[in-house]
């Protein structure tokens, strides 16, 4: 054998034993890691799921491998979590374990680690803390920003009263109306709803999360070391998010221009004056890039969320007009004609709050929950889960936990009344999840959600220009988002 033949074939041989010393390796890890389906290279458990409908995908492999399990999304190595059980004792139990931020690869892209949502250790310590506090002398979840939520209701009354009971697609009305509300508190003030940078605005938030929920984005998700430089829809998608990352960085330039330290106006104000306490401490992780991006994070989580639950519920109504109905009794009971819907109405009206509940539940706008990361190797349920694994807590799958819910699949108020039509808690009730990362704007979008709801039924009766039996709820799109189809509706002044 000639030394050439020889070299090719000694490097053949090494490449060989590396091979089988990695799957080795791998089984080694994989046996004290859940089961899971066995992953191929590069591509993983791929021809496993479909990317157009990942959570059923998930909860199909659940069948096979039980509540919690393994599964490789090209290269990402995720542990799964089904059911109201598995969730509470990792997101609740072992809330320190699980407390870290996984990775969604579609806002990644930008974020890169920075800011309040997708940051990990000391910096998101600091900045929720921050972040929490500063939402809080703000009014979230106080009667202040109560009266904030009913002044931008009235401009919303407005709005509808203005199609004259028309059918119009009620998509950019609501997520206008929503939007106003963090706005106000990121901004210092609200938009009017014909400002065309508004729109542009929403329309570049919609349809970045709207990407997330498409098969290309869950295949984003998978692949974006690759397919970030490749042509497709995620440079849609990076544009949109690119355009509202510069127009954070606009309002930021205006406020340090303007900046009163003793009378800061809004989020962006407080964020800067922080910046200017904590300039001399090398720990501190106040700079302007952590502004921009915990103010893009407030601001994006403020709107499509809650605007989505809104637009996915009124369809819910439109599809069964005897729920409407009650609802509107229970108004005319409670409220009236003659004043605004206020917080305190909640408890003395238990179908309306058993209705908001169970659309919260039945919609699932984050059914996959956002990525998790053990902090450090954890041992849950007999398995030892590496430090650093990412894990996905299907929120999903606890919201139509049927331990916990009678008809899982279908949209039923009586989900959360109890047998003298009181409204009852649900213990898997966790639209905004738990633990350590749950939604910082929890007491906001539950007021919201009720605040507008009433008002707009108390003022208005929905119809839908087609038959409710032709009314389609099943989702447009479901990835990380669930999407709700398109529609348009009549408000017809009660």
């Amino acid at each position: 054998m000639d030394p050439m033949g020889a070299a090719a074939l000694f490097l053949v041989l090494c490449l060989s034993c590396l091979a089988v010393l990695s799957t080795w390796r791998q089984m080694h890890r994989k046996s004290k890691m859940p089961p899971g389906p066995t992953p191929l290279p590069f591509i993983g458990n791929l021809l496993q799921v479909k990317t157009s409908d990942m959570y059923r995908s998930l909860m199909k492999i659940r069948e096979k491998y039980g509540p919690v399990f393994t599964i490789h999304l090209g290269p990402r190595r995720v542990v799964v979590l089904c059911g109201y059980d598995a969730v509470k004792e990792a997101l609740v139990d072992q809330a320190e374990e699980f407390g870290g931020r996984g990775k969604q690869a579609m806002f990644d892209w930008l974020f890169r680690g920075y800011g309040v949502s997708f940051s990990n250790g000391e910096r998101a310590k600091q900045l929720r803390r921050f972040s929490i506090m500063t939402l809080r002398n703000f009014g979230m979840g106080k009667r202040s920003i109560e009266e904030r939520i009913l002044e931008e209701a009235h401009f919303l009354l407005e709005s509808l009263r203005a199609t004259k009971s028309a059918p119009f697609d009620p998509t950019y009305t609501l997520s206008r109306t929503v939007s106003n509300v963090i706005s106000s508190i990121a901004f210092g003030d609200r938009f009017e709803y014909e400002d065309k940078e508004f729109i542009s605005l929403l329309s570049m938030m919609l349809g970045s999360f709207q990407f997330t929920a498409t098969s290309w984005g869950q295949l984003y998700d998978m692949f974006s070391d690759v397919m970030q430089y490749l042509p497709g829809p995620q440079q849609e998608a990076f544009k949109q998010l690119l355009g509202l990352e510069k127009f954070i960085a606009r309002k930021v330039k205006a406020n340090e221009q303007t900046l009163d330290p003793n009378s800061p106006r809004d989020f962006i104000d407080c964020f800067l004056v922080k910046m200017h306490q904590e300039k001399e401490n090398p720990h501190s992780e106040f700079s302007l890039k952590n502004l921009v991006l915990t103010t893009l994070a407030v601001f994006f989580a403020g709107t499509e969320t809650i605007s989505t639950t809104l637009r996915y519920g009124f369809l819910l109504l439109l599809k069964y007009p005897e729920v409407q109905e009650k609802v509107h009794k229970e108004i005319e009971h409670v409220i009236g004609r003659n004043r605004s819907p206020n917080m305190n109405d909640r408890s003395l009206m238990p179908y309306t709050d058993a209705v908001i509940h169970e659309i919260q539940r039945f919609c699932d706008i984050i059914p996959m929950g956002v990525s998790r990361l053990v902090t450090r190797d954890t041992q849950f349920r007999g398995y030892t889960i590496p430090k650093g694994t990412e894990v996905f807590p299907l929120l999903g799958s606890v919201l139509k936990d049927p331990r916990h819910f009678a008809r899982p699949d279908v949209f039923d108020p009586r989900h959360f009344l109890d047998e003298n039509g009181q409204f009852k808690k649900n213990e898997a009730f966790m639209p905004f999840s738990v633990g350590k990362r749950y939604c910082l704007g929890e007491n906001l979008g539950r007021m919201e959600l009720f605040l507008f709801f009433t008002s707009i039924l108390q003022n208005f009766r929905l119809k839908s220009p087609v038959p409710p039996e032709k009314i389609d709820i099943t989702p447009m799109l479901v990835g990380f988002a669930t999407i709700p189809r398109f529609y348009e509706m009549c408000a017809i002044p009660l």
